[in-house]
C-alpha cells in the first residue's frame, strides 16, 4: 500500500510552459501547490525554437502578463532580439516576437518557481491519479508515494508515451536525451478517455563556428525593441525597451540540391517511411513535408537564430526533419552558408499522446472527473505561448476548485486565450492547433496593445495583480478616457475644395490624422505618456470599425441556420484559404453553423462563405 507523505491543494504535472504558468497562478492565489517534474533542471526548457511570441502568440503573452503570469517578464529579461511583426498591416494583426537566450530563460523560470511562496517542486514521475466518486483525491508517483490533492493539472507536453524518430531509429523519450512519461496513459485508458497520437519535430542545432555568415542575409531586430510585459521598465508608459542590446539573426534558402537529397531519401524518413502514424502540425511542417506538398517551389526560406549569448548553437528555423543523421549532414551542407556546417544535435520527430480537448469544459476541467485539468500540448496545441495561455487558466481554475469558488471563463470577445480555449473545447482538433489572428472574429478589439486594459481587472480580482499594480492601470485608463472625451468635444474646421467642413477632433483620427498631426496643424495638446498617446490614437481610429465588427458578429450568429447547397463549389469562393477549402470539401457541412464548428474554419472563412451565398451585404 502506498504511503501518503504530504497534502497539496493543487498538483501540477510537468514543468514546461503550461506547467509553469499553472503552478505559479495557483500558488500566487494562495493554494498550496506542487509541481512534479521528471528533471528539476529542465523547468522552462525550450524544446524547440528559442523564441517567444509571433502572430497572435505575442498577444497571448501580453494577456498572460495582464492576468499576472510570468512569460512576458521572462522573455523581456532574457530576450536577445525583439521585433514587432506585421507593422505594415493594421494594429489588429500586429504582434511582438523575441529570440530568447535559451539557457537564461530556463534559469529565470526555474529561479522564479523555486522562490514562489506556496509552490513546491518535486522531482518524481506521477504515474497514477487516484479518483473517488469522480473526484480527484491524490496522485501516486513512480516511487510508490501518494500525495493527497483536490485538483490536478496535467501538462505533459510531448512526454506522455513520447517516441523520438531519427530515420529508422526509434528512441523512447520526451525530448532527445530525456526519458518519457508512461504511467498516466494507462490511467486515461482505464477511465475511458480517448487518446490520439500527434507528432511534431525540431531541426538540428548547428555549430556557429562552421557557418559562413558572409554568404547570408542579416536579419536585425527592431529599434527600439518592443517589450512584452507592462511591468518591465519603463513601467506603464511605453511598450519598448530602453537601451536593450540585441543580436542579429540570418537568412538563407534551400536549393534544388537540397530538394533532390530530400526526395531521394523520403522513404528513409519516419513520416514517409511509415513509422509515424501521428498527425503533424500544418503550420510548422518538416522540410520533407514542404518538399512533397509544394513540389513547384524552388526554395524555402531558413532563419538561422542564435540559441543564446554564451553558446555556439544555432537554430535553423524551417529545417525540422526526421531524416537519418547521415542524410541530415548532406542536406544541411547543400544550403548556402552551411557548406561546411557541423551538426551539434541531430534533428528529430517526436510522437506523443494527446487527449482530445472536447473532453474538457471551457474551464479546462475534464467532464468525466472533477478536479482534473488539462493544458498545453496534451490538449493538441503547438507552441509555448498557446501552452502557457492554457496553463494559467487551468491553474487559476484548479485553485478556485480547491477554494470552492466559481471558475472563470475567458470569452472569445475578450481575449485570444478565450478564442483558443473555445476552439479547442467546442471544435476539437484533427491536427496540432496553432493560434492565428484570423481565428478571431473580434480581432479589431482584442489587440496586443490593449491586453492589459482588457484583462487587468480579472487579474486583480483573482489576486494575481497587486492593488498597486491595478491602481496604476486604472490611472492609465482614466487618462485615456479623459483625452478621448476631450478630442470628441473639440471641433476644427477644414477646407475641402471650396467648402469648409467642421469635424470633432476625434473624427479626424478615422481620416488618418495622427495626434502629432493634431498638435502640429491645429495646436492641440497631446498626452505626454507615450502609451496613453498610442492607445488614445488607436481607440479613436478603430472605434467605428469595432462597433461595425460587433454588429457583424451579432448578424453572423443569426445566420447560423443558413443552408449550404450540396453542389456548392468552394473553389469559386473568393477569400477562402487553402485549408478552409480542404476542410469544407472534406466535411461537406449542410449549414453555416455546422461549417463554423469545423476545426480550421475561421470567422473570416464564414464571412466569405456568407458573402458568396448573398447573405451578407
Amino acid at each position: 500500500m502506498a504511503m501518503v507523505v504530504d497534502e497539496f491543494d493543487v498538483v501540477v504535472v510537468g514543468g514546461g510552459h503550461a506547467g509553469i504558468e499553472a503552478a505559479l497562478a495557483a500558488a500566487r492565489m494562495g493554494a498550496k501547490t506542487a509541481m512534479f517534474v521528471l528533471n528539476a533542471d529542465t523547468i522552462g526548457q525550450m524544446s524547440c525554437n528559442p523564441a517567444i511570441g509571433g502572430i497572435a502568440k505575442g498577444i497571448v503573452v501580453r494577456e498572460i502578463d495582464a492576468l499576472g503570469g510570468e512569460m512576458g517578464k521572462a522573455i523581456d529579461q532574457t530576450g536577445i532580439q525583439f521585433k514587432m511583426l506585421n507593422t505594415r498591416k493594421g494594429k489588429a494583426v500586429q504582434s511582438p516576437r523575441a529570440q530568447a537566450d535559451k539557457k537564461r530563460y530556463k534559469e529565470y523560470m526555474k529561479r522564479v518557481c523555486e522562490n514562489q511562496e506556496n509552490l513546491y517542486i518535486k522531482q518524481e514521475e506521477v504515474v497514477d491519479i487516484i479518483v473517488k466518486n469522480n473526484q480527484v483525491v491524490a496522485v501516486r508517483t513512480n516511487l510508490g508515494v501518494e500525495y493527497k490533492t483536490k485538483a490536478v493539472v496535467i501538462t505533459t507536453g510531448t512526454f506522455l508515451n513520447g517516441v523520438i524518430y531519427i530515420g529508422d531509429k526509434i528512441i523512447p523519450g520526451g525530448r532527445l536525451g530525456e526519458p518519457r512519461s508512461e504511467g498516466l496513459s494507462e490511467f486515461y485508458r482505464r477511465h475511458d478517455f480517448p487518446i490520439m497520437r500527434f507528432k511534431t519535430g525540431t531541426p538540428a542545432r548547428l555549430d556557429k563556428r562552421t557557418i559562413d555568415f558572409s554568404a547570408l542575409e542579416i536579419a536585425p531586430g527592431d529599434d527600439p525593441p518592443p517589450k512584452f510585459s507592462f511591468w518591465t521598465e519603463p513601467v506603464g508608459s511605453y511598450w519598448f525597451h530602453s537601451g536593450k542590446e540585441q543580436v542579429n539573426c540570418w537568412i538563407t534558402y534551400t536549393t534544388p540540391k537540397t530538394h533532390e537529397i530530400i526526395r531521394k531519401n523520403l522513404h528513409r524518413t519516419a513520416l514517409y517511411g511509415g513509422l509515424i502514424k501521428g498527425i503533424g502540425p500544418r503550420y510548422c511542417p518538416s522540410i520533407e513535408d514542404k518538399i512533397v506538398k509544394f513540389p513547384d517551389k524552388e526554395r524555402h526560406q531558413i532563419f538561422l537564430e542564435p540559441e543564446g549569448l554564451d553558446t555556439i548553437e544555432i537554430y535553423p528555423n524551417g529545417l525540422s526533419t526526421s531524416l537519418p543523421e547521415e542524410v541530415q549532414w548532406e542536406m544541411y551542407r547543400s544550403i548556402p552558408g552551411l557548406e561546411n556546417v557541423v551538426l551539434i544535435r541531430p534533428a528529430y520527430a517526436i510522437e506523443y499522446d494527446v487527449v482530445p480537448p472536447t473532453e474538457l469544459f471551457p474551464t479546462l476541467e475534464t467532464k468525466k472527473i472533477r478536479g482534473l485539468f488539462h493544458a498545453g500540448n496534451f490538449n493538441g496545441t503547438t507552441g509555448y505561448e498557446e501552452a502557457a495561455g492554457q496553463g494559467i487558466v487551468a491553474g487559476i481554475n484548479a485553485a478556485l476548485r480547491t477554494f470552492g469558488k466559481e471558475p472563470i471563463y475567458l470569452r472569445r470577445d475578450e481575449s485570444y486565450i478565450g478564442v483558443m480555449i473555445d476552439d479547442l473545447t467546442t471544435k476539437g482538433v484533427t491536427e496540432p492547433y496553432r493560434l492565428f489572428t484570423s481565428r478571431s472574429e473580434y480581432r479589431l478589439y482584442i489587440r496586443q496593445d490593449n491586453a492589459i486594459l482588457r484583462l487587468a481587472k480579472l487579474g486583480r480580482e483573482l489576486g494575481l495583480l497587486s492593488e498597486e499594480q491595478y491602481k496604476l492601470i486604472q490611472e492609465v485608463e482614466r487618462e485615456i478616457e479623459k483625452w478621448k472625451e476631450f478630442y470628441k468635444s473639440e471641433k476644427v474646421s477644414i477646407a475641402v475644395g471650396e467648402d469648409t467642413r467642421t469635424y470633432n477632433v476625434a473624427t479626424l483620427m478615422t481620416m488618418n490624422y495622427t495626434l502629432d498631426d493634431i498638435k502640429e496643424k491645429f495646436g492641440y495638446a497631446i498626452p505626454e505618456n507615450p502609451y496613453v498617446k498610442e492607445e488614445v490614437e488607436i481607440q479613436l481610429k478603430y472605434e467605428p470599425y469595432i462597433e461595425r465588427e460587433r454588429k457583424l458578429n451579432e448578424k453572423l450568429k443569426k445566420l447560423e441556420d443558413v443552408k449550404i447547397p450540396e453542389d456548392l463549389d468552394y473553389d469559386k469562393i473568393p477569400g477562402l484559404t487553402k485549408e478552409a477549402r480542404e476542410k469544407l470539401k472534406k466535411f461537406k457541412p449542410i449549414t453555416v453553423g455546422q461549417a463554423s464548428r469545423i476545426d480550421g474554419i475561421t470567422p473570416a472563412a464564414i464571412t466569405a462563405l456568407l458573402v458568396y451565398l448573398g447573405k451578407l451585404d
